[in-house]
């Protein structure tokens, strides 16, 4: 997910109770500072900034605000702080499913993906845990759309009987990457703000995704599935073809915007996502649980572009995921379900960074 994936439709199924911890002595997490909680209530996640920094666009399931499954929202993020009763902006059409959204260049707009045009319901996905696997529907009614920062005059910028989402925008406006299937896999394509000049930049079996881009936009990192036997390669083949996705082993790549150049970035086992690039361009923040016994402690870490330096930055919680820089590079918005009281809820967080 980027996308509600794996990850996030653990806590969204109860697979496990969700505790808070408390910092304490020795558990500090000293590259944030003065952290602030945006949402109070459901699953919110994916939140990220406006190019002026004020803002966030995101997704959520709130019950509180009628939702039975994800849409998008934006939200100014001094009223949120200041305010637990404060209720964004809906700004996708209530129908469907909705996901991945992110700011478009210069006040164009925003960009997410729906599925809305396959049905004003919430679409159905099965059983996810079949096998006691965790799997991840891709719906192939996804579509990307764009519309403006109020939710008003949507444009459809893809028009495919396959999976397109998971898009996110060049800080130089010039870009788009996202997901789709429409190649038969599920690998990264670029588009023209406009959803013109369609490229396919990935072409290895395997689910990669989530991807962003360098702050200089030449580069995107995103994750990608690694095998480790042909039973694996197999098992993925199948699942694709019913639709879904068992996103439990991944690593972090990077490569140049048009495929060039292909790098692991981490090694580390278990699921490694969520990648953002630090605003120097030469670490990545990223989401993992390769340090957890039993593989459900997620924490973000941050590494170098060449694979050194491996650092963790969160502590407090069992689910931190998400995160972002604003373009100025002085906050970071996350997801995590610290504060939550016990529940299942995932809320965003916002803090000062400090390198």
């Amino acid at each position: 997910m980027k996308s509600l994936n794996y990850f996030f439709s653990i806590i969204l199924l109860g697979l496990f109770p969700f505790t808070s911890f408390s910092q304490t002595e020795g558990n500090k997490e000293p590259h944030l500072k003065n952290i602030r909680q945006l949402t109070f209530g459901g699953d919110n996640a994916e939140a990220y900034f406006s190019p002026d920094n004020k803002s966030l666009v995101f997704q959520s399931n709130n019950p509180a605000w009628g939702l039975e499954c994800d849409h998008i929202f934006t939200m100014n993020i001094d009223s949120a702080a200041n305010n637990s009763s404060y209720k964004p902006r809906m700004i996708s059409n209530g129908e469907g499913r909705t996901t991945c959204s992110y700011f478009m260049p210069k006040g164009m707009g925003v960009i997410y993906a729906s599925t809305h045009e396959g049905g004003a319901g919430c679409p159905t996905h099965g059983d996810l845990r079949q096998g006691g696997r965790y799997l991840w529907p891709i719906f192939d009614t996804y579509n990307i759309y764009v519309t403006d920062a109020s939710g008003n005059n949507p444009r459809k910028l893809t028009d495919s009987k396959s999976y397109d989402a998971e898009a996110t925008v060049s800080p130089d406006g010039k870009m788009v990457v996202f997901t789709s299937t429409r190649s038969g896999d599920l690998e990264l394509w670029t588009m023209k703000p406009d959803g013109t000049n369609l490229k396919q930049v990935t072409n290895k079996l395997g689910y990669d995704g989530g991807a962003f881009f360098s702050p200089d936009s030449k580069k995107l990192v995103y994750r990608a599935s690694v095998f480790k036997n042909k039973e694996e390669e197999e098992e993925y083949k199948k699942l694709l073809k019913e639709g879904l996705v068992a996103p439990t082993n991944m690593e972090i790549f990077t490569c140049n915007v048009d495929g060039t150049d292909v790098k692991q970035i981490t090694n580390l086992g278990k699921a490694n996502w969520a990648p953002f690039y630090h605003p120097s361009g030469k670490k990545i923040l990223f989401s993992s649980n390769h340090h957890s016994t039993a593989g459900w402690e997620f924490q973000l870490f941050m590494v170098n572009t060449d694979g050194t330096g491996l650092e963790q930055v969160t502590n407090d919680s069992r689910f931190n995921a998400f995160p972002m820089f604003s373009p100025d590079g002085k906050q970071l918005v996350f997801s995590s379900n610290r504060n939550n009281q016990g529940t299942r809820d995932t809320n965003v967080f916002i803090a000062e960074w400090v390198d």
